[in-house]
């Protein structure tokens, strides 16, 4: 994911101006909450955050289908 390094606030900015935060996320993509100068929070999107769950998912399920694939024949000597 790439990130806008002006779209880096602290904790502190989050808590006391969220409205302006949220457009910011509209405007420019993620912000990245921070704590003490440290990445602490990612505030995206909910819809993005779904797709990427769904991506995520998909990846999973591909990769599950290639290994049955490649190894069929060890699941069909075990599944006797």
């Amino acid at each position: 994911m790439k990130v806008d390094t002006n779209n880096l606030v602290s904790i502190t900015e989050a808590s006391q101006n969220f409205s302006r935060i949220a457009r910011m996320v509209d405007e420019t993509g993620p912000v990245i909450i921070l704590e003490n100068n440290a990445p602490r929070y990612l505030l995206i999107e909910f819809e993005k955050a779904e797709k990427e769950h769904l991506a995520d998912n998909e990846d999973l399920t591909n990769l599950s289908r290639r290994l049955i694939a490649q190894n069929r024949e060890a699941y069909e000597v075990l599944a006797k």
